[in-house]
């Protein structure tokens, strides 16, 4: 049953869409991100392929699909490779919906529908079964999370997936804070204008001890327009997750995390380089050595996921093992990115945590091969062609060792 939270939720998304998104910007430029694009949701989900379909199109549910993000960036990797796909939208915001709709008819796409209700009646609204649901920005601002998920685990093919994100405790440091003086200074019975307007006269007085002034992951009060200030400190309802919770959450619904995004961000190796430390936490399974990252970096605002049901998870994601498979390098160059490799170390700031990583031998020379259609076999031939004394074994570990370095920041992936 709905409850006055509700009601404030649902009007907050009438009046201030999240995020603000001008559909002329469409002619310019994607929105791309984590979770729902094509390219890993094949990697993570699907070994690389895609599930058959014996026909019938890609079914996915957009579930909270937002000011669109997610469905039209979706809509459009499918439109571009040629797949038959149906990708449902659905959201309570008819705000949201239309703006949406609009994004999408700028860009032509005619493989969206789009319905208007609540993910938990989703069994009605978007039956399916769909091969993926996306469920990103939502979770963590229902009253009851968990049967929202058990929801969408509803209407899920038993060999399908999900890409989920809920925010992270550590990351959203003051936030909370902030949420609870403004109830005394910016009361949800004012206007929504006068609310907005007290809020940003605080934030201009806040002390430099204030932790949300010295926040530097959290930034939607700053860029996000009043819609980014309404969704980040004057919502009726929203709360945070560590590793472990987000986990849980997973599991009461059937489900079990497949990879976090991006994976290096999770293991703990990438903030410690003391083996004997290390060692001892080897032995421990994905989520608990995720948790102890997260308390390592101490900055992660956000978690994305990729998660299937549990008897079908263990086959879900694409191994480099597999040498038939095609690497691709997202959303990445490979010229620039082999100069990196070239180096010797690959350097990049998650989250403004600057890391450094060792490249493997040979790494910019695999690189430079990555096309999108080579296979991993293909570039371990060419690379034992290019130098005979390298035995065909030797060859295509240097491959994998390449592609597993890579991966681990979420710049290659691998398709059938």
């Amino acid at each position: 049953m709905a409850d006055s939270r509700d009601r404030l939720v649902s009007a907050q998304y009438e009046g201030y869409p999240y995020p603000a998104r001008d559909p002329r910007e469409e002619r310019k430029r994607l929105v791309e991100g984590s979770p729902s694009d094509l390219a890993e949701i094949r990697h993570y989900l699907f070994g690389g392929g895609l599930p058959e379909t014996d026909g019938e199109p890609f079914r996915a549910l957009i579930a909270g699909g937002g000011t669109g993000d997610a469905a039209i960036m979706l809509a459009q990797h499918c439109a571009s490779a040629g797949l038959k796909a149906e990708i449902t939208y659905l959201d309570l915001s008819a705000a949201s919906r239309r703006i949406t709709e609009e994004r999408a008819k700028v860009r032509g796409l005619t493989n969206l529908r789009f319905v208007t209700g609540s993910l938990l009646d989703a069994v009605r609204l978007a039956p399916g079964p769909h091969d993926y649901i996306d469920c990103c920005g939502v979770l963590h601002h229902l009253q009851q999370p968990e049967a929202g998920l058990s929801a969408l685990t509803a209407v899920l093919k038993p060999t399908g997936g999900m890409g989920l994100m809920v925010y992270g405790t550590l990351g959203r440091r003051g936030v909370y804070e902030m949420q609870h003086i403004l109830r005394t200074f910016a009361p949800a019975g004012l206007p929504d204008s006068e609310r907005i307007s007290r809020t940003k006269r605080l934030l201009e007085k806040l002390p430099k001890t204030n932790w949300l002034r010295r926040n530097p992951f959290v930034q939607d009060h700053h860029s996000g327009g009043d819609a980014g200030v309404y969704d980040l400190l004057l919502h009726a309802r929203d709360r945070a997750y560590l590793v472990p919770e987000f986990a849980a959450l997973v599991e009461s619904a059937g489900l079990q995390i497949t990879s976090f995004i991006q994976p290096a961000a999770y293991a703990p190796e990438t903030y410690l380089n003391d083996p004997s430390l290390l060692a001892t936490l080897q032995p421990l399974p994905l989520a608990e050595r995720a948790a102890i990252a997260e308390s390592l970096a101490g900055n992660m605002r956000k978690h994305v996921v990729y998660a299937a049901p549990k008897l079908h998870a263990f086959q879900t994601v694409a191994s480099p093992a597999n040498l038939d498979l095609v690497p691709r390098l997202h959303r990445q160059q490979p010229k620039p990115l082999a100069e990196a490799l070239r180096r010797g170390r690959l350097q990049v700031t998650m989250d403004g945590y600057e890391a450094s990583f060792p490249a493997p031998k040979r790494a910019a020379a695999i690189t430079a091969r990555i096309d999108g259609h080579r296979s991993l076999a293909a570039i371990a031939g060419e690379l034992q062609a290019a130098d005979p004394a390298l035995s065909a074994e030797d060859a295509a570990i240097l491959v994998r060792q390449t592609f597993e370095c890579l991966n681990r920041l979420n710049l290659a992936l691998l398709q059938s």
